[in-house]
């Protein structure tokens, strides 16, 4: 444990950062366009019309954490369900899976605090909520199953892709779009969370945990479900690194861990 925090530690934090500042972007744009004091608000009277413009502003905020230099370096799983797939098959050590998932949850913590400072009021209104998600009116066994589909395609999605060799560097833009599609079209469901920890950052601060149990159970058994699917139909080809995108240039703890000895890690990118 001590040698993977002392080793490991900047792609830790870089995952707290990387769901911070996803959450950080989610907050302040879902206050910019639910907040009825808003002029974005105000101006676009639909409600499809502004889910989907969140969901394009998102999905760009996803792409640049994945692309971005932190997120080359730690893999930008920013997701704890994605980290304990991604641990099922084996490509990444069990104490750096544990310390991943610990400071993914402590970065969704963080970000909503910030933001309750920073924006105040709009960030706190009824119709913003500190941005929590939550079951739509069809209930909490539908917003279960919505959770599920949409965390099982994206985790098949992210397999498939970092396993191609033409796709690999499209694995951060594929995910990117299908948020985007995802907050446009399921968000009335179930509140488009797939992130046990986004949940819980949220509900944190929002003091609301109805329904908490699903987005905890339903990402993490889909990612797992996905992964055992492609495993058994692809068994031979789970080759690829499990960064959501593979920066040669970055230190890779993934590929230390899968081809040979962890510690110490190759000297020329530490």
């Amino acid at each position: 444990m001590l040698t993977a925090l002392r080793k490991h530690w900047p792609e830790y934090l870089m995952e707290a950062f990387g769901l911070f500042a996803f959450m950080i972007g989610a907050g302040t744009f879902t206050t910019l366009f639910d907040y009825p004091g808003s002029p974005v608000h105000q101006a676009i009277p639909s409600e499809f019309l502004r889910r989907v413009l969140l969901g394009l502003l998102m999905g760009l905020v996803t792409a640049g954490i994945i692309y971005s230099p932190w997120g080359k370096r730690s893999g930008a799983h920013i997701n704890p369900a994605v980290t304990i797939a991604f641990y099922r098959l084996g490509k990444i050590a069990p104490w750096d899976a544990a310390f991943y998932v610990i400071f993914q949850f402590a970065g969704a913590i963080l970000a909503p605090i910030v933001l309750l400072l920073v924006l105040g009021g709009p960030f706190a209104h009824a119709k913003v909520h500190y941005a929590a998600t939550v079951p739509g009116p069809e209930g909490v066994y539908v917003a279960f199953v919505a959770e599920f589909i949409i965390t099982f395609v994206l985790m098949l999605v992210a397999l498939c892709a970092i396993n191609t060799k033409k796709l690999e560097h499209w694995t951060g833009a594929c995910i990117a779009a299908l948020i985007a599609l995802y907050i446009a079209i399921e968000a009335p469901f179930s509140g488009m969370s797939m992130n046990p920890a986004r949940s819980v950052g949220s509900a944190v601060t929002a003091h609301m945990w109805m329904g908490m149990w699903l987005y905890l159970i339903a990402p993490t058994l889909a990612a797992l479900l996905a992964t055992e699917i492609y495993m058994r139909v692809r068994r031979s080809e789970v080759t690829g690194c499990v960064k959501l995108y593979h920066d040669h240039s970055a230190r890779c703890i993934f590929c230390d861990y899968h081809e040979g000895p962890r510690y110490p890690v190759p000297t020329a990118n530490t």
